[in-house]
């Protein structure tokens, strides 16, 4: 071919370089926060959209970002065999077995000792694919091979009402993954047409907390199902549903290690909810967090005992549980002590907070008090808000003034 002929091409191939070339930027994003995060706990990642919506896209970028190579397998144009691997027949089967053949690309990935496994079209892949895939996600062999530690696996899949031919994921394979709703965000969609996309970067753990949220990982899921063994394993009714993330053994072991990483990379709450919720689905996780939440909270015990020094907590859920918890205190253990300094924290709360978050807990407090208990000043400093002096049948309108 002459240099003429060559020169329009050319000239296109620098407009599309061109057109390539794009920077990044540290920017928060939830959802690309929480892909990291499981990719950095070595855990299989099911990205869920819409057609279109950048999960191919998003996938590359990470792979740049932390300067894997990318591979990528659209499963469904594969057949079983090329993830069970294809039986070779050696010189002496009888004594030697029939190795199982990998493909290329898994070759490949083993030769670099790591990289970025990304499984695309999953929906579309018929059961039989999916069956063969779920030693390639578990117990990340192909065929005779095992990928080396340096690998991570990500998929993506589109719901099944717009995925070409689609097929509900099997309770075994989606029981195996992080499931991840992806969508677009307008701002990150805009900036990254202009030519700036956020910076994909690996959470960073603190050496010094490692142990700690370790202890605080097997505690919190612990300490769930100790009290909620039904939550333990829970196969959903519909199909639909058993294709998302739903609770087993193996999703909580996947919860517990989410939870160790993210105290460990000090990841805010809203990134480990969309982890936790992706593992063992929406009810189990919320239960989770509120119970980890509610770990953190002041013992009543402690505020009863120095209530000046009380510390309550800024979300309106938590503080009414901690008010909740000083009132349940004393109504266990009723003293007029106790029920003096009881209505100190529901002054600090008042004084702090929302004023309908000590509604209730003072009206249960009012109608605690014993004969012979004098009325704290305290009351009055509250009646305004609640009027506690009419809520308590044994303290009559205008005691203690």
């Amino acid at each position: 071919m002459s240099s003429s002929a060559a020169t329009p091409l050319a000239t296109a191939d620098d407009l599309l370089a061109l057109l390539a070339r794009t920077t990044t930027e540290p920017r928060a994003d939830t959802q690309l926060e929480a892909l990291t995060l499981a990719v950095s706990a070595d855990l299989p990642v099911l990205l869920w959209g819409e057609p279109g919506i950048g999960k191919t896209a998003a996938l590359t970028h990470l792979a740049q970002s932390l300067g894997l190579p990318l591979t990528t397998v659209i499963a469904s144009v594969h057949e079983p065999s090329d993830f069970a691997g294809l039986p070779v027949v050696g010189d002496d089967p009888a004594t030697q077995g029939v190795p199982m053949a990998p493909p290329d690309w898994a070759v490949r990935l083993v030769r670099a000792g790591r990289g970025l496994l990304f499984l695309d079209e999953l929906s579309t892949a018929p059961p039989a694919v999916q069956a063969a895939l779920l030693r390639v996600v578990l117990e990340r062999r192909i065929g005779a091979l095992q990928l080396p530690p340096g690998v991570r696996i990500v998929a993506a899949a589109n719901p099944r009402s717009s995925a070409a031919d689609g097929w509900e994921l099997s309770p075994p394979l989606a029981n195996r993954f992080v499931h991840l709703q992806w969508v677009h965000d307008h701002d990150v969609v805009v900036r990254g047409l202009g030519g700036t996309w956020p910076e994909a970067t690996l959470p960073r753990l603190d050496p010094h907390r490692l142990a700690d949220a370790v202890t605080l990982a097997r505690r919190s899921v612990c300490g769930l199902l100790a009290v909620r063994p039904n939550l333990v394993h829970q196969l959903p009714k519909t199909e639909a549903r058993r294709g998302g993330p739903w609770p087993s053994p193996r999703s909580w072991d996947m919860v517990l290690r989410l939870v160790a990483f993210a105290t460990a990379a000090g990841t805010s709450r809203e990134v480990l909810s969309l982890l936790v919720r992706g593992t063992v689905g929406d009810g189990p996780g919320l239960e989770l967090l509120s119970s980890m939440d509610r770990m953190d909270l002041p013992d009543p015990e402690v505020l009863l005992a120095d209530p000046a020094a009380a510390v309550l907590p800024e979300r309106g859920d938590l503080r009414q549980a901690v008010l909740d918890g000083v009132v349940a205190a004393v109504r266990e253990r009723p003293d007029e002590t106790r029920w003096n300094a009881a209505w100190s924290v529901l002054v600090l709360a008042l004084e702090t907070g929302a004023p309908d978050l000590v509604v209730v807990p003072a009206a249960t407090l009012a109608a605690l008090r014993q004969d012979g208990w004098q009325v704290p000043a305290a009351i009055d400093r509250l009646a305004g808000a609640v009027s506690l002096a009419r809520r308590a049948d044994r303290i009559p309108a205008g005691a203690g003034r």
